[in-house]
């Protein structure tokens, strides 16, 4: 008995010290913990690593935060952008830079300067914006959901499957970085600061025209709402001048990549020619239809007729619109990241072919931890922590240890 309470009074003593840190010290504990389990599971997939898998058999943690898309953003630091667009022997245009932003490429590469690798600029950048991610969720969750379930929010994020992106040379943690801040600035009204935001937003990686949508239904919302929630002129016009703005950053780019290339379509075909990959016709752009090559084409490989996959895909949708719409976990999070998610969704809908980096790319979906983070049950909490471990892992291991087939793209 004397042992149980001794057992007990240590226990209520590690709480009574963890409640008293500051919340900035609880989350950077959470994250570098995090982190400790993420490098154990790469050291890990090094060693599993074999002459099948594209890192090979004497593959390191270096090679994996080099792996993959990072090679075409170090491409881009120390390469620039083509002038003229590579062609395939059939005269299609190829895979080249002009599919990754500059912001994160060429910041990583000021940063590596002093350690003389861009690869060292690029981990610690991703390992940063991670951390304040991490913040920035807390801050944006904390009068929603409640202290307990924040700070679970933030683990689960810290340590979820794609917790990985946070120790390589993806630009997908600083751009979650900017897209939390940006939807906290909404939420606060503080609609000036959005003007430095967006624009590098819109350079880190490709969504800005979500958060483009997100605003246009932002204000209206607004509108609708007035003699509630009042609506001053200047708040007017600072959501369609930012709506305005986030748009033609959005298309910014496709402009860029015209006027360096002399060709109007540049951007586009570029982004096109990753679906060739999967056999698909990538001739033009059509809205929406990515998915539905996407239905009938996994599902014929997977032996099945295409019709089915569109009926998933109904499935799929219908599923999405009820959490968002009905779920009353979603809805503790608050109308705006409903909607935020709502247009993040149509985006990806709208622009995307899907196939095995489709998980990498529902990252800015991560304020929906936060009703992951709802029921107050501990053994739930857990388990959902558990799953998060087990994500990790699979997701660490199918694409940097046996990495090597078209569907295990990060």
């Amino acid at each position: 008995m004397a042992h149980r309470a001794l057992t007990v009074g240590a226990r209520r003593g590690v709480l009574e010290h963890w409640v008293r840190l500051p919340v900035i010290a609880r989350i950077a504990v959470v994250y570098l913990l995090g982190r400790a389990v993420t490098t154990g599971f790469l050291l890990l997939a090094a060693e599993r690593s074999t002459v099948g898998s594209r890192f090979g058999a004497d593959a390191t943690i270096g090679s994996f935060v080099l792996g993959w898309d990072a090679q075409w953003y170090w491409l881009v630091a120390w390469e620039g952008y083509p002038h003229v667009l590579p062609l395939t022997e059939t005269g299609q245009v190829t895979e080249n830079a002009w599919a990754f932003m500059p912001v994160y490429a060429y910041a990583a590469q000021i940063v590596g300067l002093p350690f003389g690798a861009w690869g060292a600029g690029a981990l610690l950048i991703s390992l940063v914006a991670g951390f304040f991610a991490c913040v920035a969720l807390h801050r944006l969750l904390r009068h929603r959901i409640g202290a307990s379930a924040t700070m679970w929010a933030v683990v689960f994020f810290a340590w979820g499957p794609l917790a990985a992106l946070f120790q390589v040379g993806y630009a997908e943690s600083l751009f979650v970085l900017l897209l939390l801040i940006a939807l906290d600035l909404v939420a606060r009204r503080r609609y000036a600061w959005l003007y430095l935001v967006i624009p590098v937003m819109a350079f880190t990686r490709p969504g800005i025209l979500a958060f483009a949508l997100y605003l246009g239904l932002h204000g209206i919302l607004r509108w609708i709402r007035r003699r509630h929630d009042p609506l001053s002129t200047r708040e007017v016009v600072h959501i369609i001048a930012l709506g305005a703005l986030a748009t033609a950053t959005g298309f910014a780019w496709q402009l860029i990549a015209w006027f360096v290339t002399g060709d109007p379509g540049a951007y586009m075909a570029t982004e096109l020619s990753w679906r060739r990959n999967w056999g698909v016709d990538d001739a033009a752009f059509v809205p929406f239809d990515g998915w539905v090559q996407a239905a009938q084409f996994w599902f014929t490989q997977w032996g099945m007729p295409g019709w089915w996959g569109l009926i998933a895909l109904g499935i799929l949708v219908l599923a999405a619109a009820a959490m968002l719409l009905f779920s009353p976990q979603v809805r503790r999070l608050g109308v705006d990241l409903r909607l935020w998610s709502a247009s993040y969704l149509l985006y990806l809908l709208a622009v995307f072919f899907p196939q095995s980096s489709t998980f990498r790319l529902l990252l800015p979906l991560t304020p929906l931890a936060g009703a992951l983070a709802v029921p107050r049950s501990r053994g739930y909490r857990i388990v959902v922590l558990a799953l998060c471990v087990l994500g990790q892992w699979i997701w660490i291991d199918q694409v940097y240890a046996q990495g090597s087939a078209y569907w295990q793209v990060p």
